[in-house]
């Protein structure tokens, strides 16, 4: 069983559409979970997010969580949006750092390239990164199902 976190900073917009996104794909023997790295527990996915995921026909039940050593312990897989979100989840789980990755990096997109934040933007922009999303998880789909446990 592969288990994939998606991190991001809120787990209100990137993150949550990114889980829903891969979930939506029903990818056997792959299980689905995301977090924040400064999020509130609770919370529910941003208002475009839904927007934009019922648009797409794509489920989605989400509250936010706040990220924890029990979600790195259970991920086989760590894909963050931004670069810093994968420095600072090395730093405060330092082994961990051999299953952490930028969505792009591990989707072959580069190395230090961050997923768009759409917070705070119009449904335009949020569109705009799902779309990022969902092209980048097509292509690491791939390496997640090759991925050594």
């Amino acid at each position: 069983m592969k288990c994939v976190l998606f991190v991001c900073t809120g787990n209100t917009c990137r993150s949550p559409m990114a889980e829903a996104i891969l979930k939506n794909k029903k990818i056997e023997g792959v299980k689905v979970k995301s977090a924040g790295i400064y999020a509130i527990n609770g919370c529910d996915a941003s208002g475009q997010a839904k927007i934009v995921m019922d648009e797409k026909k794509v489920p989605h039940d989400h509250q936010s969580s706040l990220l924890t050593a029990a979600d790195i312990d259970w991920a086989t897989i760590i894909l963050t949006m931004t670069a810093s979100h994968k420095a600072a989840i090395a730093q405060n789980f330092p082994n961990s750092a051999d299953k952490i990755y930028t969505l792009k990096e591990f989707a072959g997109e580069g190395v230090e390239m961050d997923v768009i934040d759409p917070f705070g933007g119009d449904v335009h922009i949020y569109r705009h990164t799902f779309l990022e999303l969902d092209k980048l998880i097509d292509l690491a789909i791939v390496k997640i199902k090759q991925k050594d446990t």
